[in-house]
């Protein structure tokens, strides 16, 4: 599809939570670059963009892989405070770093201060089965809990990596969509009432 001139590509933010080595990178890079990153250094905390096509339209993603331990909870809080978007990752085969979703939720609702934030809970690793700690049911009863959507992905074999990227820009781009509905609306209101004075 085209883009009309002078039009701006949607940018759509997204931040990537979790413990450490839980893949939240290999996950990145295999959205990015189709490719497995086996051994992977620990992340500092690195940014990457894309373009891809959402519904038709050309737009662009934003994600920044955090490196899971924050040695400062204000660099923490400022990448929070830019999401618009989060992918909280656990893997299934380690129940600590399930456990650990909980505390980034919080963080990312006391940061972000709304509960509707865009948000999905990611249980990775889907490939490692016969290792698995973390039960489907467990994990599903937190999304439930919590309101979001649960997903399971493989970095390795690429399963529903693409899904959680794109389910997420979608709550991303439905929001923001809503959002200008609402302020369109606001602007009318404040004419007609510019006008009656």
């Amino acid at each position: 599809m085209a883009k009309k001139p002078g039009t701006t590509q949607a940018l759509h933010k997204v931040i990537m939570v979790g413990s450490g080595g839980v893949g939240k990178s290999a996950l990145t890079l295999q959205f990015m670059y189709d490719e497995f990153v086996e051994d992977y250094e620990p992340t500092k905390a690195d940014s990457y963009r894309k373009k891809v096509v959402l519904d038709g339209e050309e737009v662009q993603i934003d994600i920044l892989d955090t490196a899971g331990q924050e040695d400062y909870a204000a660099i923490r809080d400022n990448y929070f405070r830019s999401g618009e978007g989060f992918l909280c990752v656990f893997s299934i085969t380690e129940d600590d770093s399930f456990q650990a979703t909980q505390e980034f939720r919080e963080q990312i609702l006391r940061v972000k201060n709304d509960e509707n934030i865009p948000f999905l809970l990611v249980g990775n690793k889907s490939d490692l089965q016969e290792k698995r700690k973390v039960s489907l049911a467990e994990a599903q009863a937190r999304s439930q809990q919590w309101g979001v959507p649960y997903v399971e992905t493989s970095a390795k074999t690429k399963e529903n990596v693409d899904k959680v990227f794109f389910d997420l820009m979608q709550s991303i781009a439905t929001r923001k969509a809503r959002e200008n509905q609402i302020e369109g609306a606001e602007r009318k209101n404040n004419k007609r009432c510019c006008i009656l004075l």
